[in-house]
């Protein structure tokens, strides 16, 4: 087997009214330095996305699609995806994310440093240069949480530059970089997950597995957050607030008193709730 072969890498895009980054995305993917497949799954986009894609598609031959006539989530459309390509390398890229040309490969040979497996992200920053704390995240303790509500907003991990690779518990799914045969290994993305909270679940999983999760503090990306779910903001919460009471119940519920259970289902949904009220507010 050559060197390509081992080391290349599929960059898998899950879109879904995301026309106006798309182009960019993908200019971006394609001009990436071991990148050797592309793979967009569109979930039922009712804009221009799945126009810009197949131009892409007809101007470069490592890019293939898939067309879903709906949309079943995050998490499916990314082992689509996966499944698609026999790349040894899965990067998961959200199509706001704007990759420089060596952000991938520079990932990949920190990775390939390691002596075990790894999942990666990236030092995310938004147009403005801020940092995203979403970016190194503990694990979040919904018991914990619940007898002491501030606790939620802690779950950021403070940047440590002196750190190469930081170690964290959890990156973010915006752009994440891990071996095929640990993503084969521990399942893929949970397919129970629609939006959010699929990245956390993997994460942990991962690291079951004995994977050392970390963020790359060295390479820094472009994340225009939020492109494709600026419209539908009711249906991204719901998505969300249901995702994290599935992240419980997986984790954390069966340690859990029959009271405590009821009190982390209260809050998530109260929670849901008051975002519902903030974003009527903003409609007035």
């Amino acid at each position: 087997m050559s060197s390509v072969e081992l080391s290349g890498i599929v960059a898998v895009v899950v879109t879904h009214e995301s026309a106006s980054s798309i182009d960019d995305c993908l200019m971006r993917l394609r001009v990436a330095h071991g990148v050797h497949e592309i793979r967009v799954v569109d979930n039922a986009s009712t804009d221009d996305t799945m126009e810009i894609v197949q131009r892409h598609a007809l101007q470069d031959a490592r890019l293939r699609f898939i067309a879903n006539p709906d949309n079943p989530g995050f998490a499916v459309g990314c082992n689509q995806g996966a499944r698609d390509s026999d790349a040894p390398w899965l990067a998961f890229v959200n199509p706001d994310l704007m990759v420089e040309a060596d952000t991938l490969s520079r990932l990949r040979a920190h990775a390939s440093d390691m002596a075990g497996a790894v999942v990666l992200g990236v030092d995310l920053v938004d147009e403005d240069g801020v940092r995203d704390v979403a970016a190194r995240r503990r694990d979040p303790q919904f018991a914990a949480m619940l007898r002491s509500p501030g606790a939620a907003s802690t779950l950021g991990v403070p940047v440590d530059d002196a750190q190469v690779l930081q170690p964290v518990d959890i990156v973010s799914g915006a752009l994440m970089l891990m071996p095929r045969a640990l993503f084969d290994r521990i399942g893929g993305f949970d397919e129970g997950y629609r939006l959010h909270a699929e990245d956390m679940d993997l994460c942990r999983r991962a690291r079951a597995e004995g994977a050392l999760v970390a963020v790359a503090n060295d390479i820094r990306v472009l994340h225009i957050r939020g492109v494709s779910s600026r419209a539908r903001p009711v249906f991204v919460e719901w998505h969300k607030h249901r995702g994290l009471w599935r992240y419980f119940g997986k984790f954390e519920a069966a340690q859990c008193g029959v009271f405590t259970r009821i009190g982390v289902f209260a809050a998530i949904w109260l929670h849901f709730g008051a975002v519902l009220a903030r974003i009527a507010l903003r409609r007035d």
